[in-house]
């Protein structure tokens, strides 16, 4: 439609630039702005371009010279003959370089995206693999732990099964990290975010030993998941507990600024290093707690990728007086009616 549309128009401004003699200046302007404007919708190939370029400049510059010759217009107008087909080529190899470049950005844009799409698949490979033969492993040593043997044998078979308990974490929370970066993952339902805030923090309160502070304001019903967010809670709550001691202080809280919710973690520990702080939510980069043991890597990563499937977002900083301060805020959605 464009090709027609451009042909048409040209046709028909060579017809007005032969019938007005001594006016040809304008149709001939209008020529070249009709194919900037066609080439702006339709970038051609160049040689195409450059060819189609030719095709109009010939037949229209020698109607340009033709009434020089017979006295319509001044030989000085001539000068345009050249300049316009060149700055519509100046405008083609712009527009070239435009494309090559978003050529570029969009196969890089592939390739990457592809990557992540490798990643998730290794991920879900990886977790399925490593379940099975985990399973089996802590299934036999489990029963050979119930069985009169040494002391130190004990000990080993309870390192070994610590170990394999480390393992089959891992393997879930990749499993889980693949779905939900499909984005399928997340079962929106009816919650009261507040009672559920609640709920794991009464949890957390009755099982380690801190100096527990939970309260949340009203929320009312929102639809979210919440056994992701309880998950992404957890993971928070647990972090806060393996770096610090018993008599610290955490506290959970749950505000409802607007249009959104946040759930703020926050303890009296010794916080997270300035170094560390952009690395927190990367995948298997862990500190070693000194009050718990060796984690997965993942659990804040999961954290994050819950946040994000929300809508949100989830930052961290460190608080003035010490210890670290996590903000896990999503959109306030709510039923339908």
């Amino acid at each position: 439609m464009v090709d027609v549309a451009l042909a048409v128009f040209v046709v028909a401004m060579m017809i007005l630039m032969l019938a007005l003699p001594g006016h040809e200046s304008g149709p001939f302007h209008f020529i070249f702005f009709g194919l900037a404007l066609a080439y702006g919708y339709r970038v051609w190939p160049v040689a195409p371009t450059v060819a189609v370029i030719l095709v109009i400049s010939l037949p229209s510059g020698w109607l340009l010279v033709s009434h020089a010759e017979e006295g319509f217009i001044a030989r000085a107008q001539l000068a345009e003959i050249p300049v316009m087909p060149l700055v519509m080529l100046a405008m083609v190899w712009h527009a070239q370089r435009r494309v090559t470049a978003l050529r570029q950005v969009t196969e890089l844009a592939r390739l990457q995206q592809a990557g992540v799409d490798r990643e998730r698949e290794f991920f879900r490979d990886a977790s399925h693999a490593i379940r099975a033969p985990v399973t089996i492993a802590r299934g036999h040593l489990e029963l050979a732990a119930m069985t009169a043997l040494p002391d130190q044998v004990q000990a080993d078979l309870s390192v070994a099964l610590t170990q394999l308990e480390r393992m089959s974490a891992l393997s879930n929370r990749l499993l889980a990290l693949a779905r939900l970066d499909t984005g399928s993952a997340l079962r929106r339902q009816p919650t009261d975010l507040a009672e559920l805030v609640r709920e794991l923090g009464d949890n957390w309160r009755s099982s380690a030993g801190r100096r527990w502070s939970v309260s949340s304001e009203e929320t009312g019903i929102l639809l979210v998941d919440p056994e992701w967010l309880a998950m992404a809670v957890d993971a928070l709550l647990e972090n806060a507990v393996h770096f610090t001691a018993d008599g610290d202080a955490i506290s959970l809280t749950c505000r409802v600024p607007q249009t959104t919710c946040t759930i703020v973690v926050a303890d009296s520990g010794a916080g997270i290093g300035s170094e560390d702080l952009g690395a927190v939510f990367d995948r298997f980069w862990h500190r070693m707690p000194p009050n718990g043991p060796e984690g997965t890597g993942l659990g804040l990563s999961m954290a994050h990728a819950a946040a994000t499937a929300h809508g949100g977002s989830l930052t961290v900083r460190n608080a003035v007086e010490g210890g670290a301060i996590f903000e896990l805020t999503i959109p306030r959605t709510r039923q339908a009616g």
